[in-house]
């Protein structure tokens, strides 16, 4: 239900007297003002309006704090976790989801062997609540400062298999050391990446992801190129991989997204040369204890393939063509550039693994 709202000054601190007509609808603000006004007092408008919208709504009786329970629980589906990244107690958190449930009647959250799993009526408000919120945080002002040493939080990151092996051992370690009650919860890159990130349901994604872009901020850490792996006792082939050895041999082929496999395909494709695929995997995680084991070939990220030579009786050889070279970023979205957490994890990644930091 939406309405017109002219607010003058409304106490805000401005220059001068402002006077916004302000369209309010849910969760979909349209400022259209009779003269200039400066960005902080759009901000705060902007969190009026809010206030107005949640009036209109009915749910101005609904404290803030019972919200941003309502927000984690969705993202994190668990009332614990929930509790533990707002920094309240457990039994605060369940009073609060409670006020909430006899608010909106509705269960909004049933508890699954998955976790706390949303109803349909908490799916619908969840995307008007969470931009409810972002504006009210907005307008609060400078956002705390996020202190690792004492932080309790989980941070979520979604990469490929490559980056399990390269990025988190360096990555935990160091958390251990400077943030010990931080956690980190890994998962796939895959294709709700995207809107995950948006959610806030994912704070970083780590690959190779071009088809990121409006929206979205990314950092290079660092610059990939391949290899070819391959038995160290395999018959035919010791220390050099001509054209001919490698389109003769039997190859694996790994099936999954942000990791640049698609550029060699089309670079091999270009300069003629054959690769005969006789099987296809869906991650990387096993395919040096294959080729250890058989005669066949495989193309990996050059950084895996040196760590998976120190592990498996494999030998790296460098591919029969020049291959291109693809960049390793780290991604966010826009939603969070100022959230203090998402920060200072940002900050950490490029510590550990820049090479020449380029924020793009």
């Amino acid at each position: 239900m939406g309405g017109n709202y002219r607010v003058q000054k409304a106490g805000i601190a401005c220059t001068e007297a402002v006077q916004v007509e302000l369209h309010v609808e849910p969760l979909c603000w349209g400022l259209r003002s009779t003269m200039a006004v400066p960005e902080y007092c759009i901000n705060r408008l902007a969190a009026i309006g809010t206030i107005l919208f949640l009036y209109t709504a009915g749910m101005a009786k609904l404290s803030v704090d019972w919200l941003e329970v309502f927000v984690q629980i969705y993202k994190t589906k668990s009332v614990t976790r929930a509790a533990s990244r707002l920094g309240m107690e457990q039994a605060s958190a369940s009073i609060a989801l409670n006020k909430l449930r006899q608010h909106f009647d509705d269960r909004l959250f049933v508890r699954t062997a998955e976790g706390m799993i949303p109803t349909p009526r908490s799916k619908h408000i969840y995307p008007e609540l969470l931009e409810a919120l972002a504006r009210i945080d907005a307008a609060r002002g400078k956002p705390a400062v996020f202190s690792p040493a004492n932080a309790v939080r989980e941070f979520r990151i979604c990469m490929t298999d490559i980056s399990e092996i390269i990025i988190l051992p360096k990555l935990i370690n160091y958390l251990q050391n400077t943030a010990p009650g931080l956690v980190v919860k890994a998962e796939t890159i895959s294709a709700e990446s995207r809107a995950r990130l948006t959610s806030g349901e994912v704070d970083l994604a780590v690959g190779f992801l071009p088809n990121l872009e409006a929206g979205f901020y990314q950092q290079s850490l660092f610059e990939q190129d391949f290899v070819c792996l391959a038995a160290k006792n395999h018959p035919r082939i010791q220390g050099r991989l001509s054209p001919r050895l490698f389109s003769g041999e039997g190859h694996i082929l790994v099936s999954t997204s942000g990791t640049g496999h698609t550029i060699v395909d089309k670079v091999l494709a270009r300069k003629k040369i054959a690769r005969r695929v006789v099987l296809r995997v869906p991650s990387f995680l096993g395919v040096a204890r294959i080729v250890a084991q058989t005669d066949f070939l495989v193309v990996v990220p050059r950084l895996f393939g040196m760590a998976l030579a120190a592990q498996e009786h494999v030998q790296v050889l460098e591919p029969p063509a020049l291959l291109p070279h693809y960049k390793v970023k780290q991604h966010w979205h826009e939603r969070f550039m100022a959230d203090g957490g998402n920060i200072w994890l940002r900050q950490t990644m490029a510590k550990l693994f820049v090479r020449s930091p380029t924020v793009l």
